[in-house]
This record gives C-alpha cells, structure tokens and sequence, in this order.
C-alpha cells in the first residue's frame, strides 16, 4: 500500500485547532490567502504526492543509486518525477515572487514536506535542503551570487547541498580542515574533503549548488582555529561559463536505509568559489539553512511515522488472528478469528501512534506559522515572541518527532508480525529510513543540549517560561483536560528553576539530563496541542475517531512526563545532597 495523503486531518489542524488563516490574513504578504486557496494547494499538492512520488518509493529503494566514473544514476522514475515537482512549482511554494516562488505560507510547504517525506523519503531528500540553502543565499549572498544563482535554487531548478561534515570533524565543526584560498579575482579556490553529503552528485538537476563551510587563508587572511574561523563558500558544480568545476563525488554511501538518496564522497581540488557572507561568519550564514533543515527533519519524523501507521492500521483492519477479549466485535460475523485492530495490544499501538502524529503535527504547523509571524507581522513584539518560539521549539521538534519516529515505526512493524520483517509489505523500509533522521542536521542528543544548555539556562529559564506561559493562556482552567495541562507547564517551569540552581553546583549536570528535560517539553506540549485539539469543532463522526488516540495519549504517552520529570528532579537533589555534605566539616558529619 502506497502512501497517501490526508488533506482533511491537516486542514482541520490548520483551520479548526490553529486558526491559521485569520492569523496568515493579518500578516501583508498573505492577506489574500485565504481557506479556499489553502485548500486548493493542499488538495494538490496531495494529487501529486499520491499520483507522481508515492508509487516509485519501493522500486527507488529496492533498486538504489548507482555510482560509476564520478557519476550517480539515481533510481528509474527519479528523474521524471522530480521534473514533475519542478514544472508544478512546487521547489519555490514559499519564495518570494520576484525569485521565482509563489510567496505562500511556510506552513503550507512545512505540509508538502510532511507528505514527500512519508510517499517517498530518498527522493525527498534531493529538494529538501532547497528552502534553507534559499534562505541562506537571500540572506547572506552578495547582490552578484543571488543574480546567478537565488532563482535557480528557489525554482528547484538547481539543487543544492550543505557540505559540513569532514572525516574528522562530525558534529565538531571546529575541526574543519577543507580551506578556501583567496584569489586576485575576488573568488576563493577550494580544497578538501566532505563526507555523508546527502545530494552530493546526481542526474536530476544539470548543476548541482554546494554550500561549503571551510578555512579561508591567503596572504592577508589567516583563518584561526575553533569555529570562529569557518567561512561558507558557494561552490557550483558548473562555474558560470558552462564548464565543469573541479568538484569530485569519490562514493556513495552503503546505507542501511534512504537507498533512493545518493549520499557522497566528495573532494574539492582547486575548485572555484565564492564567500557567502562575511570571513569567519560560515556558522551564522549557515545556520539559517540548518534551522530550516531542522524543522523539516521534524516534519520527516511525523511524515514517516504517519507512513507507518497508515499501513499497519490498513494491515489491522483486513488481518484476523485469534479471538479478541471482551465484548464481541461487531466485524466478527461468522468469523472464525477476531480482526486484529479488535485486540487491546494492537489498539494501543495503533492510538499511541495517532496520539503522537497530531499532537506532533498540531505543534510543528505551529511552529511553521511562527515563522511567517518571525519575519512577517507589523508588531516587534509579535515578532520577538515567534522567534523565541521557533528557536526553543524546533530543537525538541527536531530530536522527538525523529524518536517517535523511529520507534513508532517498529511498534507499528509489530503489528504485521512476521509479515512486517519481510519486505513485501514495505513496514520495514520505513523502520530503516526513520532512523538516521535521529542523527543528521544536529543529533538527537545535540539537540537536547542545545535546548537545556545554549537556550534555557543562560537566562535562568526566563525564556522557556515565557513560551509555557503562552501556552497556558489559550487554555480554560475549567476543563479538567486544560487544568492537567496547566499543571505540567508549571511543573515544567519550575524544574528549569531546578536545573539552573543545581548547575551552579555541578555544572556538566545539565549534559546529563539534557535528554529527559526534552523529552519532558515535548510530552507538556503533547498534552497542550491534544487540550486544543479536543477542544476544537468539529463533527461528531471526527470527534469519535480521535477518542481513541485522545485516551492514548491520556494512558500510555503522558505518564512518561512523570518519570521524566522524576529523573531530573531526582539528578538534581543528588548534586544538593552532594554539595551539602561537601560543605558541611567532617566533624559535624
């Protein structure tokens, strides 16, 4: 079973549980966009993912990339279908016009992610950079590099690359050692090595866009050690003249999942580029395309675990074993066994995962709009609040979503038994490619640090607090659902009191429970998306659908914030314990 997308469970996130477009109506490049027009692209954009990208999932991973003579052929039906996304304008859905783009809401395009993700996660993999590698350039590039190269990316018809990563060097980007030479002409020639560059070589696009982080020297320029002597440079694959550029694919990658996405190898002998930015400012220009990234790694999460549960309910609903306990289901008939979705352990999978999808979904479209509100709304206020939002929600986007991800994906494997370990069925395909989104773009752990530790604690949590306050206010105190909910972000906010009390005692504390304060955000956000989830219209059929995920999450999801929450409080007493007793003279002990 392919995967297909289901326009209307986002549309009633979009409209019934966020008010998205009164909220997109108040911000001036989007007054005209209204329901209609967002329906019209969503209901489209699912066409396309059902029709062009979803049928070629399996043949593209069955067969892979091949890699021959310094070129990658991509799988069969790669090519025609990538074409087919770049003739429907959809690479530039959120790019400003006079780029090329169609300048509509980034949550619209956050949605066409979702769905490529889940049809079709290798092929997505080619466009997925495309938004932050645009964001980069408009941002960072000079007026002569946007000229040659803002629209190509935009309109998808060049795709682009984000070389970081050096044998050496992984997520210690200090380490880089690949340098950029300058040159009498103003260009850089570089020189250097990248592993794991997802796009690196490829036949769907002609020339190919690397955005290279490196060490500029030369005679006037010494770049220093650490990470404040990374500089980005733009290298293409065709130099403006038409001519190949001396960048070279050595291999693509054996993977154990992504088949259809050629990850490379590649070396860089004298190539010809050019600085994006300013010298020893690589990190800050590139940060704006990983942020990006990171969202849409979250999204990936959600859509390949949407994948997941799509098929194992499809599987649950036609496959009968055995009698299910309690009352007689109604499909039992003269059956002699029980469908499969009749019994309680299956049942739980299937609504623990739906819990987790739009409660997911609920948050990462949010975070989308804050973007548009980040860069668009009239009120500096506005615009500080949704930039906070963005900068402390999308790390716990980025590492939970690929959790749950991962191991909902296996859960839900679970439910095909023996079936879901075969390939035939294709549950296990997306078990493989789930689980390096918990690695790429900042793993999950770094994630988790870089919440706790670069985001909250600088301020003594005054950020954070901010945001659960936030959430706090759209909720009804008279709802039992909305009190619960209330007491986890207090709880929430009072245990990052906690942990910045007890770092000024032990400060490598914090890398230690960096894991369990995430986790303990994201399941107090769960529960606040669910609050405005069932607190949202909607008819009696949809409101009975979700009663199901609405008790999962109630039973099985969130007593895990319990635990977490008991893990860090108790880590943290035990460095009090251990600051007292140092203190205290060995006398009076």
């Amino acid at each position: 079973m392919d995967y297909r997308p289901r326009p209307e469970d986002s549309r009633f996130i979009l409209n019934a549980v966020l008010d998205a477009p009164s909220k997109l109506r108040a911000l001036a490049p989007f007054a005209e966009v209204d329901e209609a027009l967002q329906q019209q692209v969503l209901e489209e954009a699912a066409r396309f993912v059902a029709e062009a990208v979803a049928p070629i999932n399996r043949g593209g991973d069955e067969t892979g990339c091949r890699f021959a003579n310094g070129e990658v052929a991509t799988p069969p039906g790669f090519r025609a279908a990538y074409q087919a996304f770049v003739d429907g304008g959809w690479p530039g859905l959120s790019a400003a016009p006079e780029d090329g783009g169609q300048g509509l809401p980034t949550v619209l395009e956050a949605i066409l992610y979702e769905w490529l993700s889940a049809a079709n996660h290798g092929l997505t993999m080619a466009p997925g950079l495309l938004h932050g590698a645009y964001a980069c350039l408009k941002h960072h590039g000079s007026d002569e590099l946007k000229a040659l190269y803002l629209s190509k990316i935009a309109t998808g018809e060049w795709l682009a690359t984000m070389c970081l990563t050096e044998a050496h060097a992984g997520s210690d980007l200090g380490q880089v050692r690949t340098r950029a030479t300058a040159q009498a002409d103003g260009s850089l020639r570089v020189n250097g090595g990248k592993i794991f560059i997802s796009g690196g070589e490829h036949d769907l696009t002609p020339n190919i866009v690397h955005l290279v982080l490196c060490r500029m020297h030369g005679s006037e320029v010494q770049a220093p050690a650490g990470p404040k002597g990374l500089s980005l440079v733009l290298v293409p694959k065709l130099l403006p003249d038409g001519t190949r550029n001396a960048v070279h694919c050595e291999r693509i990658e054996e993977k154990m999942g992504l088949h259809g996405s050629p990850t490379c190898t590649m070396r860089f002998d004298d190539a010809t580029g050019w600085l994006v930015g300013e010298p020893g400012r690589g990190l800050a220009a590139m940060f704006v395309m990983m942020n990006a990234a990171r969202l849409h790694v979250a999204l990936q999460g959600i859509g390949l675990l949407d994948a997941a549960w799509q098929k194992a309910d499809a599987y649950a609903a036609e496959r009968r074993q055995m009698r299910a306990p309690g009352a007689v289901p109604a499909s039992r008939g003269s059956e002699a066994a029980d469908l499969i979705a009749e019994h309680p352990a299956i049942r739980r999978i299937l609504d623990t995962q739906r819990a987790w999808i739009d409660g997911a979904r609920t948050l990462a479209y949010r975070s989308a709009l804050m973007l548009d509100v980040a860069a668009h709304d009239a009120d500096a206020k506005a615009r500080e609040r949704a930039q906070r939002w963005c900068s402390l929600v999308t790390p716990v986007l980025k590492a939970a979503c690929t959790q749950q991800a991962f191991h909902g994906a296996s859960e839900c494997l679970q439910v095909f038994g023996g079936h879901g370990y075969v390939r035939e069925w294709g549950i296990e395909q997306i078990v493989r490619d789930a689980r390096v989104t918990m690695i790429y773009e900042g793993t999950n752990e770094i994630q988790a640090i870089d919440l706790l530790v670069r985001k909250v604690l600088p301020d003594g949590g005054a950020a954070m607090s901010a945001v659960l306050l936030e959430l706090r206010d759209t909720l009804d105190a008279s709802r039992d659902a909305d009190a619960d909910v209330q007491r986890r972000l207090a709880q929430l906010r009072y245990l990052g009191t906690t942990i910045a009390m007890a770092a000024q005692a032990n400060p490598v504390l914090p890398y230690e429970v960096a894991d369990d304060y995430l986790r303990a955000v994201m399941l107090a956000m769960l529960a606040w998306a669910w609050a405005r989830i069932d607190a949202a219209e909607a008819p009696e059929a949809e409101r009975a659908a979700r009663a199901g995920p609405a008790a999962a999450l109630r039973r099985w999801v969130l007593p895990e914030f319990d635990m977490r929450l008991a893990i860090v409080k108790r880590a943290c007493e035990g460095v009090a314990m251990t600051h007292h007793a140092a203190k205290t003279p060995a006398a009076a002990r």
